[in-house]
């Protein structure tokens, strides 16, 4: 019994140490990045009314939610996911504001699956949410901020991969693909579950024609020639217009100097059903995975009874972590802490040292010296430690 409770459940860990620190710094790096860019932070519950992520809203499946009652019957779920939260907030204390609004987080999020290869269920989220602004500077100024993210965070060889899963709706739409069977190809098409996207459409009869349509959308990816090509590809309104968004965003980033770091494409989609515009995920070498994703979420906030455009981005600070270790970016994360080791009859002298020496900002650690042990047993518990062992 003893043996189990030094252990977490599956999916949690401890972090400390230096690596706790690196953590820290790096969260630090990242946030100041956004206020830089006028992002204020907000802070929202660990837990909320069910209601807030339902399937209707189009956010985590009830399944993988980790869920609980109050005493008053009530079903709350912990936060899988910051921007349901962040959209109920501006609903609640923004209503009738047309102008933008723009917040920042940080925080953790847990999801209840069993199929996460690894990873964590529960992880530490940054992001960004600007709120009030349907126009393509502000899918640019989203882009961009991600990218002097990646940047801030020591990375140089990254890709940020721009979708619109407006060109995929319309698409469906043209093909006269009914809106349950695109989610479902959505959700499969997301996943890169290419085999599975054509047997659904094989299922339903349709022609050759028109399952060559669907699954060309995943081999629209790469500069933004391949852009243009989607545009060949499509005869309907929505789907042009779409884009014709993502053109706008290329010019903007390349005027900026950006373009460099992204590529572009429409087999882009997310299990985030909200999600209607713009979409974008940042990846990195030596990492499959995303480790910053968003997009354009302008329905969301009618779900709260006020109406306005949005787009975010959340910042995997887990993910990220893992990553910069995994390419040894960004020199080992030192404790600098002073040790000061005294006799009982020297303590009043070893604090106004101690004290002398916080205030000039040095972390400082007071040892009173044990019987039995010497000079090289705190030498040695100095090394352990990675504290500085003053004479």
């Amino acid at each position: 019994m003893k043996s189990k409770l030094l252990h977490t459940p599956e999916g949690v860990r401890d972090i400390y140490g230096t690596e706790y620190t690196g953590k820290l710094k790096l969260q630090e790096k990242l946030r100041e990045r956004l206020h830089l860019y006028g992002y204020e932070d907000i802070q929202t519950p660990t837990f909320e009314y069910f209601d807030i992520f339902s399937s209707n809203i189009g956010t985590t499946p009830s399944k993988d939610l980790y869920k609980f009652f109050d005493k008053e019957g009530d079903t709350l779920v912990l936060r899988p996911d910051f921007t349901p939260s962040i959209a109920r907030c501006f609903a609640k204390y923004y209503m009738g504001e047309t102008m933008p609004v723009r917040f920042c987080y940080t925080g953790n999020t847990f999801l209840n699956t069993s199929d996460l290869q690894g990873k964590l269920k529960e992880s530490t989220q940054i992001g960004a949410e600007l709120i009030n602004d349907a126009g393509v500077d502000a899918d640019a100024e989203m882009i961009a901020l991600m990218i002097e993210c990646m940047q801030s965070a020591g990375l140089t060889d990254f890709q940020v991969t721009i979708g619109n899963v407006q060109y995929f709706k319309g698409l469906c739409e043209e093909c006269g693909i009914l809106p349950e069977t695109e989610l479902e190809l959505r959700d499969l098409i997301s996943n890169k579950n290419y085999f599975g996207a054509e047997a659904i459409l094989d299922s339903l009869g349709v022609s050759d024609e028109i399952k060559h349509k669907i699954l060309k959308v995943t081999k629209l990816f790469g500069s933004v020639e391949k852009v243009k090509e989607a545009g060949e590809s499509v005869t309907n309104e929505r789907s042009l217009s779409s884009v014709e968004r993502v053109i706008r965003i290329h010019e903007i980033l390349k005027a900026q100097g950006l373009d460099s770091f992204v590529n572009y494409d429409f087999g882009l989609l997310s299990k985030y059903n909200y999600y209607t515009g713009i979409i974008f995920r940042a990846y990195t070498f030596g990492n499959g995975d995303a480790v910053m994703k968003g997009g354009r979420y302008d329905s969301l906030l009618s779900s709260f009874g006020n109406p306005a455009p949005a787009i975010g981005f959340a910042i995997l600070v887990d993910e990220l972590c893992m990553t910069l270790r995994r390419l040894k970016i960004g020199e080992e994360t030192k404790r600098e802490i002073c040790l000061i080791v005294y006799d009982k009859e020297d303590r009043a002298s070893a604090s106004k040292k101690a004290e002398r020496f916080r205030r000039e900002g040095k972390k400082t650690v007071l040892l009173c010296k044990r019987e039995g042990l010497d000079d090289t047993d705190y030498r040695e518990y100095a090394q352990k430690m990675g504290y500085t062992l003053m004479e």
